[in-house]
């Protein structure tokens, strides 16, 4: 009697312990994702987190005309192996926090040198080492997270709900 009392305490542990080890943190509703693009040149790396519109617009996540860290949580940051040109600007070799401003039908781009922040909480314009107007547009189709690619001729695509916005970018 002992030994199958011992032995249903034992296998009552070990479920328990096995039900307890199965479980997985909460996955983060803005998970970290990278973009990049080589070339004989050059090339490019960025490292952002991916937000959901969740049924919210996205003039609400990012407002036109204001500072937006281009993703979620930390300052996405932009690495270039060389120097390169956005836009048509030049930027130095290096990695660089990239910001954006929305707009209608153009964004502003920003690339400041504070790579090392969290959000755009404590953006300090000052510290900008390109700003660059580029193109947006609105597709038909929605994108639910925020993400980024790049085509094969080094140009940066930003999709987020219906917008997308092109970055040329060569070395």
């Amino acid at each position: 009697m002992k030994n199958l009392f011992s032995l249903l305490i034992a296998v009552f542990l070990m479920s328990t312990t096995a039900s307890m080890a199965q479980e997985f943190p909460k996955l983060d509703a803005s998970p970290m994702d990278k973009a990049s693009f080589s070339s004989d040149a050059g090339s490019v790396a960025i490292i952002y987190s991916r937000p959901q519109l969740k049924g919210r617009s996205l003039d609400k996540l990012a407002p036109k005309g204001k500072i937006w860290r281009t993703g979620a949580n930390e300052a996405t940051t932009i690495s270039f192996s060389s120097d390169a040109t956005i836009a048509g600007k030049s930027i130095k070799a290096g990695t660089y926090s990239l910001f954006s401003i929305p707009g209608d039908h153009h964004w502003t781009l920003v690339l400041n040198s504070n790579a090392n922040q969290w959000g755009a909480y404590n953006y300090d314009e000052s510290l900008d080492v390109l700003r660059a107007s580029v193109e947006a547009s609105t597709e038909k189709d929605a994108i639910e997270a925020f993400a980024m690619a790049f085509k094969k001729d080094g140009t940066l695509v930003m999709a987020w709900g219906t917008t997308r916005v092109s970055v040329p970018i060569s070395f």
